[in-house]
């Protein structure tokens, strides 16, 4: 049987969350608080596995709506695109482009 650890719960979890939103390496926060990197790089793999979904997870309620959302958002993206490179185009079918200026 492995040994109590001599860091609580609340000590790790801080740790970690300091890591994880530190702009420093985990070595130099692991040095900052008086920690072993590997010990602190361990915590923070455990937490990030812990937070992954699972593959086969099914969407929650607000990710379909989501989904959903930027869908919707896509076509209407998609359409503004489409109408806006036949717009760029004139009646005889080329480009609104000032042709005298490609002879500068």
């Amino acid at each position: 049987m492995a040994p109590p650890s001599k860091y609580s719960p609340e000590f790790r979890e801080e740790a970690v969350q300091i890591a994880l939103r530190s702009s420093k390496t985990i070595s130099e926060v692991a040095r900052e608080l008086e920690l072993n990197p590997e010990t602190l790089r361990g915590w923070v793999k455990k937490y990030q596995k812990q937070q992954e979904p699972a593959p086969d997870a099914e969407l929650t309620v607000n990710e379909r709506a989501r989904l959903k959302e930027l869908e919707r958002r896509n076509r209407e993206l998609e359409m503004e695109v489409t109408f806006l490179k036949k717009a760029a185009l004139d009646s005889t079918g080329q480009g609104n482009t000032l042709g005298w200026c490609a002879e500068l």
